[in-house]
């Protein structure tokens, strides 16, 4: 079964989404080797060039390196790892914020939201 795609954005960036969130969560490890761009469209369920425009943005991000003769490979550049990691959860966290103001909280009673007990450990 395929990867599940949302109609509001472009199917690339939400491969581009998915595949470093798979790094910066260590789903796939620094120096690692990922799956083929056939196996990745076939497991996404997505055509092989959009898959490639994908890796191929995820490689202008340093998140990936092409490696003659072995294919792609997740960078060992820790720093680069960290800093998407930092980034995403940033996006995240102002995602989170924004929700929470459609809801009709403040900034701050959402951070409080967010660091009380209930909320930590589910």
């Amino acid at each position: 079964m395929g990867w599940t795609f949302l109609p509001q954005q472009p199917i690339y960036k939400q491969i581009v989404d998915h595949i470093l969130t798979d790094i910066v969560s260590g789903h796939y490890s620094s120096g690692e080797r990922l799956p083929s761009v056939r196996d990745l469209s076939v497991t996404a369920a997505v055509n092989p060039n959009t898959m490639q425009r994908a890796l191929a943005e995820l490689e202008s991000m340093g998140l990936i390196i092409t490696q003659r003769n072995s294919g792609k490979s997740v960078t060992e550049n820790e720093e680069a790892i960290k800093m998407a990691r930092d980034t995403k959860a940033m996006e995240v966290a102002k995602q989170f914020i924004k929700s929470m103001e459609a809801l009709g909280y403040s900034k701050k009673e959402a951070q409080e939201f967010l660091a009380a007990e209930d909320v930590k450990g589910e």
